[in-house]
């Protein structure tokens, strides 16, 4: 079970939140071209959505913890 360098790249901008169309723009593809990514992406991972795909990649070591950017929790204002 190995992903493209490609496909990995998707994945992790995928861990970080971004859409599809996001996605497409910041790597200058279109839409369909990731979704044609992702849907492989599930099949060699037997992932059934975006969030188990990156779970699993997370566990098998297709792409790791370090990648995922935790966005900034709001101050509470106590």
């Amino acid at each position: 079970m190995t992903l493209t360098a490609r496909r990995r790249q998707i994945l992790v901008l995928v861990a970080n939140g971004h859409t599809n169309a996001a996605i497409g723009r910041l790597l200058g593809i279109s839409r369909p071209t990731v979704d044609r990514h992702l849907a492989e992406i599930y099949t060699v991972l037997g992932a059934r959505d975006r969030a188990q795909a990156v779970a699993i990649a997370l566990a098998v070591g297709e792409i790791g913890v370090q990648q995922i950017r935790i966005p900034d929790q709001p101050r509470s204002a106590a």
